[in-house]
């Protein structure tokens, strides 16, 4: 029998999420990912480096798409439809589904179960090891009270793995001092009466590009990567890597 992390053991992948499809990236060997979501061909919404966008097929997330590929094993969120799933596995097509990890525990997890479905355990540790290093808090760091201001004008929640990673990085939830919840709206005229220490601008509306918000003479702007928000796996190392910044500017 062989090994887990053996080439013969690794099943052939199509991936139909862009979370996915970066964890995939990372840890499985090129010539196993027959395709990736075409998600992931947009830079705007990739969570993958320019040269990785360069390597790999993409497919639109049609079933003749993924059937034409034929892999082993397809990977896609939980929202997946139940008839595209039932189609893959009449044809003996594993499907394995994932949703979005709320915390850097969850993404870890989630990392793991990817690593060893496609037999890739070993990288896969590698990559948490990255991962757990990149977010280790810093007991000491006072927190800054930090309004992450999402593309069309929302906010996240405080169950949210980036509201996980703002707090590791010493980033206080303002939205939700003020008692804002997931993806409630903030109009440019309410920031700009009780605005935040810190400002991170993830969007790109009129509000969110509005000359006014360069006269806050108390808080700090700063541009956010809208696609360093939502994905776990490599993107918490890039996000980390972004919060780590933007707080050493701060000191």
């Amino acid at each position: 029998m062989e090994a887990p992390g053996n080439v013969a053991a690794r099943p052939a992948i199509v991936s139909l999420n862009p979370c996915l499809d970066a964890i995939l990236v990372a840890i499985a060997p090129p010539e196993q990912v027959l395709a990736l979501s075409h998600y992931s061909r947009d830079p705007a919404s990739s969570s993958l480096p320019p040269q990785a966008r360069a390597r790999f097929a993409f497919t639109g997330g049609t079933a003749e798409e993924v059937l034409a590929a034929a892999p082993d094993l397809v990977l896609a969120s939980t929202f997946i439809e139940p008839a595209t799933r039932d189609a893959f596995e009449r044809l003996g097509i594993r499907v394995a589904t994932f949703g979005a990890p709320a915390t850097v525990a969850d993404s870890i997890t989630q990392v793991r179960a990817v690593a060893e479905l496609t037999g890739n355990a070993a990288q896969g540790e590698r990559l948490i090891a990255a991962m757990a290093a990149a977010t280790r808090p810093d007991p000491a760091a006072r927190p800054i009270p930090t309004l992450l201001w999402q593309p069309g004008q929302i906010v996240p929640g405080e169950q949210t793995l980036i509201a996980d990673l703002l707090r590791r990085h010493g980033f206080a939830n303002f939205a939700a001092a003020r008692g804002l919840g997931q993806a409630d709206y903030v109009a440019l005229e309410s920031l700009l009466a009780a605005p935040p220490a810190v400002l991170l601008v993830a969007g790109d509306s009129a509000g969110q590009s509005h000359p006014l918000l360069t006269r806050l003479k108390d808080t700090r702007v700063e541009p956010f990567a809208g696609n360093l928000i939502n994905c776990g796996g490599p993107s918490v190392m890039a996000a980390s890597t972004r919060l780590r910044a933007i707080r050493a500017g701060l000191e």
